[in-house]
């Protein structure tokens, strides 16, 4: 779900991808539900792609997401963002993921992930988890003509 859902630089709010043109991307707003193109020069990323820096590797945004989600009981983050300190921001997340790298997760990331998490929750996307493509079973040749 996730891989549809996007952010534009310079635009606030996230956005779901609606529709391809030629060279530019047609998406709606999840704040206001508005329809507006998303062009070439844009700098637009897929939640799906987004990962969080940890002392080992990378989280990706899904798995943040999902334990926020189970953080919270699926409500609204409990923490807001408008006047939370550095401390309290970087609190939160240690509850959440206690290994991210302190030194390259900043708390305006920080911010930004909560203020993605209420307004995914606020639009009615809950569940985080990326889709999965089944593998369709191939046959060969020799099965096709047993079964004719």
């Amino acid at each position: 779900m996730l891989k549809t859902i996007l952010s534009i630089s310079g635009k606030p709010g996230l956005f779901k991808l609606v529709s391809q043109g030629k060279n530019m991307l047609i998406v709606e707003s999840l704040v206001d539900k508005k329809r507006i193109p998303a062009y070439a020069k844009d700098k637009v990323i897929s939640l799906g792609d987004i990962a969080i820096f940890t002392e080992d590797d990378e989280v990706p945004l899904h798995e943040v997401l999902t334990n926020i989600k189970s953080k919270e009981n699926g409500e609204k983050a409990s923490l807001t963002t408008t006047g939370a300190t550095a401390e309290q921001l970087k609190a939160y997340l240690a509850e959440v993921l206690p290994n991210f790298d302190r030194d390259r997760v900043y708390p305006s990331d920080i911010k930004k992930l909560l203020n993605w998490y209420n307004l995914l929750v606020a639009s009615g996307i809950t569940d985080f988890t990326p889709e999965e493509k089944e593998d369709e079973p191939v046959q060969t040749e020799a099965e096709e003509k047993t079964e004719k």
